[in-house]
């Protein structure tokens, strides 16, 4: 038409994802700063974390880039340093980090000694003798440990200062400085050393570096778990090159090489045995602790150990395409992101040093003009700056999500956010798929039933060709049961989700499925009705085989797949820790209902097309239950979707793992009951802590207010506050699966 264009706008580019290092965050409000400083950038939403001192990134690269996110977290007072995956520079970044850990052990090493002599001070007059340093002597210990141990105070608080913030290091800074100087003021001016408070600054100093010490290695504790994962990944590898083994690092090896794998050595890499057998122990990647016995044609995982043979295996996925690598970057994207529980901590964390100053300068001013007594508020305030660190409270969340999820990945549980542990530890239903959830997924064609006018040949070609190619459990068995026939071609395969599949074969048009499919395309089944029903009641599953336009009949095949060993267990352990269990699938009712008998789920859906489980999520959602839905195939994947929590089974395809909160890597249904238990073990450990933060603030707080600590027990307070809110998260690595 005239006077009018078209305009086709350009898609936009699909959002990124990087990860940094951040250093210089000592607490909460730090990663509060960080975190604002990136999502303040266009097109960036930032998820900054205080235990691994990390920041996760995700933005459009139209609108910004990692040059302008370093150039903001800079700005804002801290470094950042981008993590790339490189090994070389993760190693780089790693011997970095191992350097400043030597110096954080030296400089606590050292003020350990320049702090044991007021201690000593402090204990004698306790016991009742007098023990006094000689003030030059005093002066000396106190500003060396003031402005060169606690040195790294002051820079910390000068650059939140410079970025119009507050943080840990300035109440430290302020407090230890008020201490210091009045002490000084006292021992000098006028010439009182028995009044000083030269232990108020050195003492605290050295309690928040002693602290901040053991705070670093619990971090190092929390995140070993990760280590042990990152551990198995071996750096060499031997490809078979012309008939020799040659020995290369594992990043040079490529899809389709093959590699040599000797007894009692790690495979480097993910594909398939093409020559050897071998028990290989997967316990570390999948938590089963039995080796699994392994040979020509069956997948071989990185990471597993081989156990006595020598195994050829072709690759078939490298660096971040290999399970590992995807199970440790699913296992830091949990420790990267922040549980709905955490808002409210970052609410806190953002006013908490305002707040804080407000506190101690009122305690100050309430001693001075009340009581009449400026140095117990001097003493009072300095209290209230030391004691009320924010560090407990940016702590407790990401240390227990890194030692839960760390857990978890060691026994074969994946999960992948931190808002599907909180969903999961309140799970009261929990749905399953059938086919490869609660049974084997590798079913046997066991009976092939024709119908007058048809044969078995015609019946097991016509099916065997039309499934050719399908990735479908029951196209295998199918296609098995054909081994040795001559199959017609086929063409114009179509899937029909819930109901079966198209094709042309040989010119005839054939369809293959359930009894909605017959009905939908008009077969008459009632010749055969009778006998697949009573191979239904058994607990098969039968496919019709049919021609349609016209409508024909030709015959069925009947399907057994095996429930598995622990299928049973998991309804039973479920069902003892009070959480109900339906069967949801788009099989036949009767083979459905065969299924649950036999593993005692009795609420049973069967016959429900993908479209519709996500529904029947919707509504038992809608009836106030929290619901977790187990699958392993795409026709799961809506219903993982629409669940509170999606579990996907391992093995399963890559849409199911996607749409999924939570993985399971053994295929163990057992293992349903055991994610349920970490997550609540994980959420009960973050709702200990965050009492226990939030609890020392308000009790501390008051009472240094009061004058009823002195700094010395407010700085040892502080620094105990976040070593045991660390310690209390380790207590996780003792988890174990029921």
């Amino acid at each position: 038409m005239r006077g009018m264009s078209t305009v086709t706008s350009a898609p936009s580019p699909p959002s990124r994802h990087l990860a940094f290092k951040i250093e210089g965050m000592t607490c909460a409000t730090c990663a509060g700063r960080v975190e604002r400083a990136l999502s303040a950038l266009p097109g960036v939403a930032a998820s900054v974390n205080l235990a691994t001192e990390r920041a996760d990134v995700t933005f459009d690269p139209a609108r910004t880039d990692a040059v302008h996110m370093i150039d903001a977290v800079e700005r804002a007072g801290y470094g950042a340093d981008l993590l790339t995956g490189d090994a070389d520079r993760d190693k780089r970044i790693a011997a970095a980090e191992a350097a400043a850990a030597h110096r954080q052990d030296l400089m606590t090493a050292a003020a350990m000694v320049l702090a044991a002599p007021f201690v000593a001070e402090m204990l004698s007059a306790w016991l009742g003798f007098a023990f006094r340093l000689p003030l030059s002597v005093a002066v000396a210990l106190a500003s060396v440990l003031q402005f060169i141990v606690g040195g790294r105070f002051y820079i910390a608080a000068f650059k939140a200062l410079r970025a119009g913030t507050g943080n840990m290091d300035l109440l430290i800074a302020l407090g230890t400085s008020a201490a210091y100087f009045y002490s000084l003021w006292l021992a000098t001016t006028r010439a009182m050393p028995g009044h000083a408070y030269f232990e108020a600054s050195a003492v605290v100093v050295a309690l928040v570096v002693l602290g901040k010490w053991l705070e670093a290695r619990a971090k190092r504790s929390t995140a070993g778990l990760m280590r042990s994962l990152l551990s198995l990944r071996p750096e060499r590898a031997r490809v078979l090159k012309d008939g020799r083994e040659i020995d290369v690092a594992v990043a040079a090896v490529a899809v389709g090489d093959v590699v040599v794998v000797r007894p009692g050595e790690r495979l480097p890499v993910d594909g398939r045995i093409v020559e050897g057998a071998s028990a290989i122990d997967e316990s570390l990647l999948t938590g089963e602790s039995v080796p699994v016995e392994r040979g020509p044609g069956d997948k071989a995982t990185g990471g597993s150990l081989n156990g006595g043979g020598l195994l050829h295996v072709r690759t078939t996925a490298v660096g971040e395409a290999s399970t590992l690598a995807r199970i440790v970057a699913l296992v830091e994207q949990a420790q990267a992101e922040k549980p709905p529980v955490q808002r409210l901590v970052d609410r806190v964390s953002a006013i908490f040093v305002p707040v804080v100053l407000a506190i101690g300068m009122a305690a100050f001013l309430g001693w001075w003009m009340i009581a009449d007594d400026p140095s117990a508020g001097l003493i009072a305030a300095v209290s209230v700056l030391i004691i009320a660190c924010p560090c407990a409270l940016g702590l407790a969340t990401p240390a227990a999500i890194m030692a839960g999820t760390g857990v978890a990945a060691r026994h074969g549980i994946l999960i992948r956010d931190a808002a599907a542990l909180e969903q999961a530890q309140a799970i009261d239903m929990v749905v399953f798929d059938k086919t490869g959830t609660l049974t084997e997924g590798h079913p046997v064609a066991t009976d092939v039933l024709t119908a007058p006018g048809a044969n078995e040949i015609d019946v097991l070609t016509i099916a065997a060709a039309a499934q050719r190619g399908s990735e479908h459990p029951l196209a295998h068995a199918v296609i098995a049961r054909a081994a040795g026939l001559t199959a017609p071609p086929s063409q114009e395969f179509r899937s029909l989700p819930g109901r079966g599949l198209s094709a042309v074969v040989a010119g005839r048009n054939v369809v293959i499925g359930n009894r909605r499919l017959m009905r939908e395309r008009g077969v008459d089944i009632a010749a055969l009705d009778d006998r697949v029903a009573a191979l239904e009641a058994e607990g098969r599953t039968v496919m019709w085989v049919a021609e349609h336009a016209p409508a024909r009949l030709l015959g069925a095949i009947a399907v057994a797949d095996p429930v598995k060993a622990n299928a049973s267990q998991a309804i039973s352990r479920l069902r003892a820790m009070r959480i109900g269990t339906m069967l949801l699938t788009g099989d036949d009712a009767r083979t459905a209902a065969a299924v649950a008998r036999q593993i005692g789920i009795e609420d049973v859906k069967a016959g429900v097309l993908p479209s519709d489980k996500a529904a029947e999520i919707s509504l038992l959602r809608a009836q106030g239950r929290r619901v977790a839905m187990v699958g392993d195939g795409v026709n799961d994947a809506p219903a993982l979707a629409a669940a509170d929590v999606g579990v996907a089974m391992g093995g399963g395809t890559d849409v199911a793992m996607q749409a999924a909160g939570i993985a399971l890597m053994g295929g163990d249904p057992a293992l349903v009951a055991d994610a349920i238990l970490v997550s609540r073990a994980t959420y009960r450990k973050i709702r200990q802590n965050l009492f226990w933060a939030f609890a020392y603030n308000m009790i501390g707080v008051p009472l240094a207010a009061f004058g009823l600590l002195s700094p010395v027990i407010s700085g040892a307070a502080m620094a105990l506050s976040s070593v045991s809110v660390i310690s209390n998260a380790l207590l996780l690595r003792r988890w174990r699966p029921r």
